[in-house]
């Protein structure tokens, strides 16, 4: 009998996830019926977003169930197909089970075209962090030249692009990142004006405010907490907030009340908008489209990291929250069959 191995929710965490959370385990490898397919897993996202799910708490994302797999981004190699869609050797993606092997429906499934970039892009720039930059700022932030653009944890997946997409429109691009090999890669490869180290100043706000003379017209916000605080008392009449993450709040076991913050919005007259890249699932092309063409032309970079071997799934993961991740975290699981 042929085996896989996959990750389950060993139990939910209080804080910030540890090694007991989750449970490596090993079981018989799927069989596709009708109409779907079996994936050989190659890269697995992980993402931030996850820790909400392993809560069991309303969110914008279905939790996980205790004892069940946990799901992530997957680009992977089809093993045997039952979908005329689909056959042996093509290279997919789509959100699948933390697992060696799966199996999804032929209609869970996207072809990955290797000509616009490494396969893996697919999981990052190419992906869902690149698409949810893409239409932050395009449809949510809608930055013009001379603004002054402020990105949250701007050396990761989203962040990274979203700034180099306000620098684009012609905008002035700050971002903040928590070291200064961030911060280096922020201002000499990816044309940040400036870029600030929430870790190492004694006066994030001083820092911010510094940064901004002109106020902010576009804060594109990815954690929350005290770096939202130092740069909202800075928005512009008629500003935009896009807010797309809170990473700062996703392992605290109560949400902290700080100063109300709401007044500065009469005055501003911001706009303040949530963001959920499925709202844009219908065009997905376009971005890819657009993404594609910045990259061909030198006018978007990315890095990604990806930690080698599926045990090390659940340290990558918790990687996320200690800020270790430049760009896009991956794992890899397995190399292509060619």
């Amino acid at each position: 009998m042929a085996e896989t191995r996959q990750w389950r929710l060993a139990s939910r965490p209080s804080g910030e996830p540890t090694r007991e959370n989750f449970e490596l385990v090993t079981v018989a490898r799927p069989t596709p019926g009708d109409g779907e397919v079996l994936v050989r897993t190659l890269y697995q996202s992980v993402d931030p977003y996850m820790r909400g799910r392993m809560r069991d708490a309303d969110s914008y994302a279905e939790p996980w169930d205790v004892g069940e797999p946990m799901r992530a981004g997957v680009v992977g190699e089809v093993i045997e197909s039952n979908d005329d869609g689909f056959e042996s050797g093509d290279v997919v993606t789509g959100e699948l089970p933390w697992a060696e092997h799966a199996v999804a429906d032929g209609e869970e499934l996207r072809r990955v075209d290797p000509d616009r970039g490494p396969i893996s892009t697919a999981l990052g720039v190419l992906g869902m962090p690149g698409v949810t930059a893409y239409f932050g700022m395009t449809d949510v932030a809608e930055p013009k030249p001379g603004d002054t653009v402020v990105v949250s944890a701007a050396a990761g997946a989203v962040g990274s692009v979203a700034g180099q997409l306000a620098r684009l429109s012609g905008a002035r691009v700050v971002g903040t990142a928590g070291s200064d090999e961030k911060i280096d890669w922020l201002t000499d490869e990816l044309g940040f004006d400036a870029a600030i180290n929430y870790r190492t100043t004694d006066d994030l706000p001083g820092a911010v405010a510094e940064a901004c003379p002109d106020g902010v017209d576009v804060y594109f916000d990815n954690v929350g907490g005290p770096i939202t605080d130092a740069v909202w008392p800075l928005l512009n009449v008629r500003s935009r907030v896009a807010v797309c993450g809170q990473i700062a709040l996703y392992n605290a076991t109560e949400i902290p009340t700080g100063p109300r913050k709401l007044a500065k919005l009469i005055e501003s007259r911001a706009r303040v908008e949530g963001l959920l890249v499925r709202d844009y699932e219908d065009r997905r092309s376009e971005a890819l489209e657009r993404l594609s063409t910045f990259i061909a032309d030198d006018e978007l970079r990315y890095r990604q990291h990806a930690v080698e071997g599926f045990e090390n799934a659940p340290d990558a993961f918790m990687g996320l929250f200690e800020g270790e991740n430049v760009g896009k975290q991956l794992v890899q699981v397995a190399d292509r069959n060619d």
